[in-house]
């Protein structure tokens, strides 16, 4: 048999009032009594009857998480940190795939999994960066990612410009005069490959370096295949290149490995860098320097913030940049 909230008040000789009161963090509660509640909850075993509490607060404990996709490592891994937020959080997640596509994006907005979820953070891409009208929602929301600025809701987002400003910084750093960028994008508005292509012109202006259209390569998707593909396309051309920042990590692996393939000796030769962080990154050879773009820092702040509006937080909408980190590796180590 379960225990019950009565079973609990009797042993710590309170009300059961009170008992919920500890139970859901009110803070008018003398320490004491708090004490005296925990403790017996504790030896007793008292576990919260969860679907109960949600039904009585009309409330499913459930959010919902829109992606792009999971194939790519960075969204597989941050789909693990906002699962690991809400499970810390006593919530649940339901996630969902768009592929980019408008057509995903808006069936999600409008989908019947909202009536099982209590707000939803999504990643609007497939939508147009105008379209912020379509994030005006009846329910909790906080838009994720670099497609939409500006829209009815709190936006978390990572550093792009800045953070790509930084890798380029730093390759620059290390004596590298002819830095390479692969995954422009042809006709993009908004998104993440403008932002770091950005941070990428903002940083050879800052070090002093001529800017060369050459040394710009479009890569779409952003793929260990495409990554290659760019970097047999500079070698095929002929173009002087010491160093290399990939607008993602897939991409820097797929360079990494395409630069073995040609004999290219990595980092004395050429330099790379890429952007996300992921797992891989570290374990690869050599190891992959990268831009950590602060992951868990927006799965945390995100969910929080979509729980304080579920909570009926009314406070205008806010746009939050997590911090990023340089994270120097065998890649771009000091040159022999």
């Amino acid at each position: 048999m379960s225990v019950t909230m009565k079973e609990v008040a009797e042993r710590a000789e309170v009300s059961i009032s009170t008992v919920s009161n500890v139970l859901n963090g009110y803070a008018h509660i003398r320490p004491k009594t708090r004490a005296r509640v925990e403790a017996a909850i504790e030896e007793l075993g008292y576990r919260v009857n969860m679907p109960a509490r949600q039904l009585r607060i009309g409330r499913t404990g459930v959010i919902g998480l829109a992606l792009p996709e999971l194939s790519l490592a960075y969204w597989g891994e941050f789909a693990d940190s906002v699962m690991r937020a809400a499970q810390s959080r006593e919530i649940g997640v339901l996630i969902e795939v768009t592929d980019a596509c408008r057509k995903r994006v808006l069936e999600v907005l409008d989908s019947p999994y909202r009536r099982i979820t209590d707000g939803l953070l999504v990643v609007p891409n497939g939508l147009e960066p105008h379209e912020t009208d379509l994030l005006d929602v009846p329910y909790p929301l906080v838009v994720l990612g670099e497609r939409i600025f500006g829209a009815p809701a709190d936006h978390v987002t990572m550093a792009n410009t800045e953070g790509a400003r930084a890798a380029v910084a730093h390759l620059a750093s290390r004596g590298c005069r002819r830095i390479a960028t692969l995954g422009a994008r042809e006709g993009e508005v908004m998104g993440s490959a403008t932002l770091r292509l950005r941070g990428y012109h903002e940083a050879l202006a800052d070090a002093g370096l001529p800017e060369d259209p050459d040394l710009v390569v479009t890569a779409n998707p952003w793929t260990r295949a495409t990554g290659a593909a760019a970097v047999r396309e500079l070698l095929a051309r002929g173009i002087d290149v010491d160093a290399i920042f990939a607008m993602n990590d897939a991409m820097a692996l797929g360079a990494l490995h395409e630069l073995h393939r040609q004999g290219v000796e990595v980092p004395n030769e050429v330099a790379v860098i890429g952007f996300d962080d992921i797992g891989d990154a570290e374990y690869y050879e050599p190891a992959l320097s990268s831009i950590a773009p602060g992951r868990d820092e927006i799965a945390e702040r995100a969910v929080d913030m979509l729980l304080a509006r579920i909570a009926g937080e009314t406070a205008e909408p806010r746009l939050v940049l997590a911090d990023y980190q340089v994270m120097e590796r065998q890649s771009t180590a000091v040159r022999r």
